[in-house]
């Protein structure tokens, strides 16, 4: 099967008041193509350094990061930041919208960087609206919506510029149950239906219940992987 990422021996260190703290150590992941695959762990363990590695934010002291067959870190800042518009689509638990824009106007803001012409990126975001359950809401600021519809615009807006991999970290943490759940349901959608592959960090059980694998990150290394 295809990979869409794979960690080899990876390590990342930061220096903080004068020490060494090892945040990942001779990481090995691989993570297939059409994945749903759910990233838990304590505090510390190293989960938000993962998910930044794999998504270009964040350089590897040591080790190998491959996304969608490109080795990231041999690319210089420029291609690197062309890559991560084109292949991945970050969703945050804050939601990171705009707020004195339109829903339509926040999801085309990644398609900026593409060649697409203006009709054509309204377009593209009007279908991303649509995909979301939320066209009807295109005209809409984010103070006008509920969490849970902020949170589906952020994913539309993940979805624009149709990435390989969606990089989801702690997407529930500031939702409602019930809203949490709509959203579980359309990245469990996106996952199957469009066969994104799907890289979600949390620390909610029931979350994580709807991935296909759960793995457990402890003190930089990997503790456990459930297959489900």
């Amino acid at each position: 099967m295809t990979e869409d990422v794979r960690l080899e021996r990876v390590t990342k260190t930061y220096r903080r008041a004068g020490e060494t703290l090892t945040v990942l150590s001779s990481l090995d992941l691989s993570i297939p193509k059409g994945e749903f695959c759910a990233l838990m762990g304590p505090s510390g363990s190293g989960k938000s350094t993962m998910l930044n590695l794999v998504g270009g934010l964040d350089h590897a002291d040591d080790g190998r990061v491959i996304v969608a067959g490109d080795d990231i870190g041999q690319l210089d800042e420029a291609a690197l930041a062309a890559w991560r518009a084109e292949t991945i689509g970050f969703i945050f638990q804050g939601f990171n919208l705009i707020p004195v824009l339109t829903a339509l106007e926040n999801v085309s803001l990644p398609l900026l960087l593409t060649p697409l012409s203006r009709r054509e990126r309204k377009e593209h975001a009007e279908y991303a609206l649509e995909l979301v359950g939320l066209k009807d809401r295109a005209g809409h600021r984010p103070a006008q919506l509920s969490g849970g519809q902020e949170q589906r615009v952020a994913i539309a807006r993940a979805l624009a510029t149709d990435p390989k991999l969606l990089l989801a970290d702690e997407p529930t943490g500031d939702l409602d149950r019930e809203s949490a759940d709509q959203i579980l349901d359309l990245l469990g959608r996106l996952n199957q239906e469009l066969e994104k592959t799907i890289l979600m960090v949390t620390h909610d059980e029931r979350a994580a219940d709807r991935a296909s694998r759960v793995i457990h990150l402890d003190k930089g290394k990997l503790a456990e992987t459930v297959t489900r």
